[in-house]
């Protein structure tokens, strides 16, 4: 069973094919897709990728990406979830996006809390990791405002359209959070 998650303003759930439109809206845009180590998506079937990709990745226990739903709308606005995630070391690496007309409005802030929550709990993970462009200041300041820890850079780690990027590495432990934000 796939896990629904409940904040006071979002649902986090399943991303079905259902949702490929919200996805595509979402990854089509270019000042998302800007700091994401991917390309930006020009057609519905790469959304639909997408989508397989999330189930195929839950079924074989290596992530969890929930799509990130306003109570009492329907619709994506993001999602948000865990790659690389390995159970036998107790990681994993958290990944979020928004879609634009969203931002600023503290859902990625609720988003990410709720799933450190369920991963340092549930999952029984005890690190969670965060890779971002060094340039993509918005969550560079959200995950040290939520308590990771910068742990250095990562030079010309990732690529975005044919160019080498660095990344700042962050990491959270549960020692950390342990009566912070755990329900």
């Amino acid at each position: 069973m796939f896990p629904v998650l409940g904040t006071e303003r979002l649902v986090l759930r399943e991303i079905t094919v259902e949702d490929s439109e919200a996805i595509f809206a979402c990854f089509s845009k270019d000042e998302v897709t800007q700091f994401y180590g991917q390309e930006t998506l020009t057609s519905i079937e790469q959304a639909k990728g997408f989508v397989d990709f999330f189930s195929k990745n839950f079924k074989e226990k290596r992530g969890i990406r929930w799509g990130i739903e306003r109570k009492g709308h329907d619709g994506l606005i993001g999602t948000i979830g865990f790659n690389l995630w390995l159970p036998k070391h107790k990681r994993a690496e958290i990944g979020y996006e928004i879609h634009p007309d969203h931002w600023r409005k503290g859902y990625a802030k609720e988003a990410i809390s709720k799933v450190l929550s369920y991963g340092f709990g549930e999952l029984e993970l005890n690190r969670i990791g965060a890779v971002v462009f060094l340039e993509n200041e918005a969550s560079n300041q959200l995950l040290v405002g939520l308590g990771f820890q910068k742990e250095g850079v990562l030079r010309e780690y990732m690529y975005q359209n044919g160019v080498a990027n660095d990344t700042n590495v962050y990491s959270i432990l549960k020692s950390n959070v342990v009566g912070k934000i755990l329900d």
